[in-house]
Order: structure tokens, then sequence, then C-alpha cells
């Protein structure tokens, strides 16, 4: 933490400013070096530490991914026992605006997005009772996920044919990249095709942060 000097000639710990979102040259940097769709990069998030001269310390983060873990960010400082939620750590130097950042959860917004037939592909195969297949989300109310939004669970019901429908649908939030806190059944159907297109609607290009 860096100090700031009182009128008084004492000292008191400077506050370390909050999340904002990342800058343009940042996203450009993001974008170029690792491939991420510049739409996508700009919805990160970052915190800063200043050292006292021109180079400022980075962390950037994904705010969907620190909800799904339970993680409220303040300021650079909570990251320290939460490292592992840093997506981008480096430094900015604010006299030549150059960026120095090093990827440090790998791949995290990249995704292959599946089209309605590969989804109906995956809920087709299903064969166990019991056995399930997730489909990352865009929409929707659970956090995590390249997507942003957690993810969509389809379940091959291991009481049917002798009660309930076919598939039951559950909705769960997303940490290193596996569903989690799975919650209540949304509903169930035994039309895999209308499910696949259901899913389809919400797997698409991240819009939110």
């Amino acid at each position: 933490m860096f100090w700031k000097k009182k009128s008084s000639g004492t000292s008191e710990p400077e506050k370390m400013p909050g999340p904002q979102p990342i800058s343009e040259s940042v996203g450009k940097v993001i974008s170029e070096k690792w491939g991420i769709d510049p739409d996508v990069a700009r919805l990160l998030k970052s915190v800063i530490s200043r050292n006292g001269n021109s180079k400022t310390s980075i962390r950037i983060f994904d705010e969907s991914d620190c909800l799904a873990n339970g993680v409220q960010i303040k300021n650079y400082a909570t990251f320290d026992p939460h490292p592992e939620l840093v997506v981008f750590e480096g430094s900015l130097d604010e006299t030549t605006k150059q960026t120095d950042l090093v990827e440090k959860k790998k791949d995290h917004l990249k995704i292959t997005l599946l089209n309605e037939k590969e989804i109906l592909d995956k809920i087709e195969a299903l064969a166990q009772p019991g056995s399930t297949v997730f489909f990352y989300q865009a929409q929707g109310s659970q956090h995590g996920g390249p997507l942003g939004m957690g993810a969509n669970i389809i379940e091959l019901n291991p009481t049917y044919p002798e009660k309930g429908k076919k598939y039951n649908v559950y909705s769960a939030d997303v940490v290193n990249g596996q569903p989690v806190r799975v919650g209540s059944k949304m509903f169930d159907s035994n039309k895999s095709r209308e499910l696949a297109k259901w899913v389809q609607t919400g797997h698409h290009k991240r819009w939110y942060s």
C-alpha cells in the first residue's frame, strides 16, 4: 500500500482505487496478443496499485467469475488471497502508455460456440439414467464461465419413463469451467429438439460483464 502526506506533516495510507472498466488501450493489447474478441475483452475490469513512479501495477479480472466464486472485489489487494481469479496481471506506464501483461488464467474467455444441431447431438447422446451434459450461457441469473452467465444442465431423468419427462433442466454457476451450486429444476421436457433450440438462445457471444 502507498502513502500520502497529511497537511499536519503525518502520513496515512492512501485508499486504493476500486474496480474500473479496462481502458481501450489495454483492451486492444488483450485482443491482439491473446486473440480475444474485442467486444468480449472490453467486459473485463481492472484494479490498480500505484507505486509512486510512472509505473502502475494492474490486475484484470472477470467480475462474473468473481461472483461465481463468492468474492467481492474492492481493490487491488482483494486478489492477494485470491490470485486464481486474476485473468491478466502486469503494469502500466502512465508516461509512455505502454502495457506489460501476463496471462494468469489461461484461455478463460475462449470458447467454441455450438450450433443448434451440435447441442441436439449432445443431448440425444445421453444414454445412462442420471447422466448430464451442460452448456455455457450468456443469458440468465447465474454467474461464471466463458459466456458470463453460468450454465444450463440437461439431465436424462433417472426415473423416466416410470415418472416424469425424459429430460430435466437445471441452471448453475460455473467455477473453473464446471457447474457448481446446481439450482432447483427449472423445467422438464420430452422434446430434445425444442430443448436444443431453447439452450441455443442463450448460448451465444457474450454481451455482459
